[in-house]
């Protein structure tokens, strides 16, 4: 095999598994979204005890639901990974501030949106 097969079949790896994991992180951030909007009761004792008020609950969730909608957009992926990012060092920063508990998933969630917006983002142009 040359070294332009390999090459192109690493390619097509890393085009696959970045894909892959735009879909399930869109998936997993659109259903916290829809928990939040929905006012699942997790999510309403949680955004109690942050103590900024319920209207943080609907804020991030729309920017979850916003941020999952845009990752699946090939031209706007990075953008939704740039804003799914801040909304995990948010995330990150009340758990261990405020809340406490686990806050394994953000950290995961983090790296995956900042990689989404690292390989989507767009080519500067000279």
């Amino acid at each position: 095999m040359t070294d332009h097969g390999i090459s192109s079949q690493r390619s097509n790896w890393k085009s696959y598994t970045l894909w892959a994991a735009q879909v399930l992180t869109a998936f997993a951030f659109f259903a916290a979204g829809m928990a939040k909007i929905a006012g699942a009761e997790r999510m309403v004792t949680l955004f109690n005890e942050i103590g900024a008020g319920q209207w943080l609950r609907y804020t991030t969730g729309v920017l979850e639901m916003t941020g999952a909608i845009l990752i699946l957009i090939p031209s706007r992926a990075w953008l939704g990974g740039l804003l799914l990012s801040c909304i995990m060092v948010g995330a990150i920063y009340v758990h261990l501030a405020v809340v406490g508990g686990s806050f394994l998933p953000a950290p995961v969630l983090l790296v995956l949106s900042a990689w989404i917006a690292y390989e989507r983002r767009p080519a500067i142009r000279a």
